[in-house]
């Protein structure tokens, strides 16, 4: 390989070519449909992925691969190839109709990219995602467990896990000290005022250690008095902590506090 990849931008590149069909089976691949993938890296997913369907929009971040990544490629007319920032790029008009992301996640975007696109892409309906195995376990973690969080319940409130695979290590170049996992989840629905609920339940868990209600309070979301009101109404002690709340109890909470 005459790229090295750059652990700042949390590069692994895909190496191993029998993972592919695991994602393809994962991903429900079908020949009409319009993918979005980011971080392509040295492109072999890319290329598996416009081979099988009609159109790939790939972002990438680091532009010293274009050489690779193009040479990869081929030619495949049904590749549109952009380099940027995905947390920065409106990603829907960057890959218009694209109605599933399927992509090997660079580790360092891989939560808060899949928690943007849960309402900045109301398009997406498929996500299957290869991430870091704690990362893929945080996605639909259960109330009351060390996994539990805000990405847990913002994914739970949309979509709903389809499938789950497993990842060695040795997939990647270069080797990553971790495990991986790929994750492949549904959309169900976006709740109403999503980025109001976002915030609330982002500010319930900026402290984890404390009370719910002076989370809430110390995030600016609401003072600790309609906190704990707002709590009671929706059937949980006023010394409950965020890491005990269901999804949809915190849906409730959010209606609470408007």
């Amino acid at each position: 390989m005459s790229v090295r990849a750059k652990k700042k931008l949390g590069q692994h590149f895909l190496v191993d070519e029998n993972i592919l069909g695991v994602i393809g089976r994962l991903a429900e691949l079908d020949a009409d449909d319009v993918v979005l993938e980011i971080g392509p890296g040295l492109g072999m997913l890319t290329t598996y992925l416009a081979d099988r369907i009609a159109k790939v929009y790939a972002v990438e971040l680091d532009t010293s691969l274009e050489k690779e990544l193009t040479d990869r490629l081929g030619g495949r007319s049904n590749v549109d190839l952009r380099f940027g920032d995905a947390l920065k790029l409106d990603l829907g008009e960057t890959a218009p109709g694209a109605k599933k992301l399927v992509a090997n996640l660079p580790y360092n975007i891989a939560t808060p990219l899949v928690a943007e696109s849960l309402d900045r892409l109301p398009q997406i309906e498929l996500w299957t995602v290869m991430v870091q195995r704690e990362v893929a376990d945080r996605f639909f973690a259960a109330p009351s467990t060390k996994a539990y969080g805000a990405v847990s319940v913002l994914v739970q409130l949309v979509a709903e896990r389809t499938g789950f695979h497993p990842v060695s290590a040795s997939v990647f170049r270069p080797r990553p000290n971790v495990d991986s996992a790929l994750v492949a989840f549904r959309r169900t629905e976006l709740p109403p005022d999503f980025r109001g609920v976002k915030r609330v339940i982002e500010g319930s868990f900026a402290h984890r250690r404390k009370r719910l209600a002076n989370s809430l309070e110390l995030a600016g979301v609401a003072d600790r008095q309609r906190a704990e009101t707002a709590i009671e109404q929706i059937g949980r002690d006023r010394n409950a902590r965020a890491e005990e709340l269901t999804p949809p109890e915190f849906l409730a909470l959010a209606e609470a506090l408007q």
